[in-house]
């Protein structure tokens, strides 16, 4: 396959590691087989930039003689959040000649404004996906996974993510030995499924204020096969029921019921991912009591069954 041509934008205040996060995936992929990505940097007139961490960038290219794009990375950060109206006319005019574009962070900001995310499904950093959806309501926008796929478009969440979505573009493009050997030198996962949350279910929701709803939450972490009725719970609060579900929404931003529902279903999906465990043992040991209960959990939730789940996510074994 003849090299493709991998653009990252640069601009003042761009988040440094939103551009070399995927820049070591690609970078590592030409490592590992010569001649495949040309790796190129532009920014608006061909000047350093400054990073929001205080780096300073020399890019390669100016926008205007920057080479044509098979992918265009458009990293997020502090720059994003004010107009950028050089590179949103750039992207409105280059944008849809690259085979792939792709978004980290708030980069997604910056694609919507050159209208190259209307119509389609798309993320960014969990902070900004109401202001992405308020400014630019012709986008879908959907502020749960790490990162989406829609066509030839792929936005990310916050930075780590990038490097996700870089793996999953090398695994595509040169299979899943080499994006692997490129996780393993970067000593990161070989990617964490893109609709995996961009929080955990602990971090989703916040923390109570008080001491007796903390160790609630707690509890049902490490207890997700325990009776997690509302009253069980209560009990343990020293609470009624009703003071309990009002209390615990009201310092959490969320229901008991959806607190253990997304818990039970993140204890599910590590275990059908690390482990060999049976389904009906998972379904188990995550309080779903059966296979059936758990499939509909994973069908509402996900969009797919269990033992699907296990074959589309978890890593092969290393021979």
């Amino acid at each position: 396959m003849a090299p493709r041509t991998v653009l990252f934008l640069l601009f003042d205040d761009v988040q440094s590691l939103d551009v070399t996060g995927p820049l070591e995936v690609f970078a590592g992929a030409e490592t590992h087989t010569p001649g495949t990505y040309r790796i190129r940097t532009a920014s608006p007139d061909g000047g350093p930039v400054r990073t929001s961490g205080g780096l300073t960038v020399v890019p390669d290219h100016a926008l205007a003689d920057a080479p044509d794009p098979h992918t265009l990375v458009v990293p997020g950060g502090q720059g994003t959040r004010g107009p950028q109206p050089a590179l949103t006319e750039w992207l409105r005019r280059h944008g849809p000649r690259a085979e792939r574009l792709v978004s980290v962070c708030t980069g997604a900001i910056l694609l919507a404004g050159a209208g190259l995310l209307d119509g389609r499904r798309a993320t960014t950093h969990w902070a900004y996906c109401d202001k992405l959806a308020r400014d630019h309501p012709a986008v879908d926008v959907d502020p749960d996974p790490i990162y989406v796929r829609d066509g030839h478009v792929a936005t990310s969440a916050g930075v780590t993510s990038g490097i996700d979505l870089a793996l999953a573009l090398v695994e595509e493009d040169l299979g899943r030995d080499v994006a692997l050997g490129i996780a393993r030198h970067l000593v990161v996962f070989l990617r964490r499924p893109g609709n995996q949350a961009q929080f955990s279910a602990q971090l989703a929701a916040q923390t109570a204020r008080r001491e007796p709803l903390r160790e609630v939450q707690r509890w049902i972490t490490e207890h997700p096969d325990a009776d997690l009725t509302v009253e069980a719970l209560a009990a343990r609060a020293s609470l009624s029921a009703r003071h309990f579900a009002r209390a615990f929404q009201n310092e959490t931003g969320m229901t008991p019921g959806r607190y253990v529902d997304r818990v039970r279903l993140e204890h599910a999906r590590r275990l059908l991912e690390d482990t060999g465990d049976g389904v009906e043992e998972i379904s188990r040991a995550c309080g779903y009591g059966t296979p059936e209960a758990m499939r509909r959990a994973f069908v509402k939730s996900l969009g797919t069954a269990p033992v699907e789940y296990r074959r589309r996510f978890r890593p092969a074994p290393v021979h």
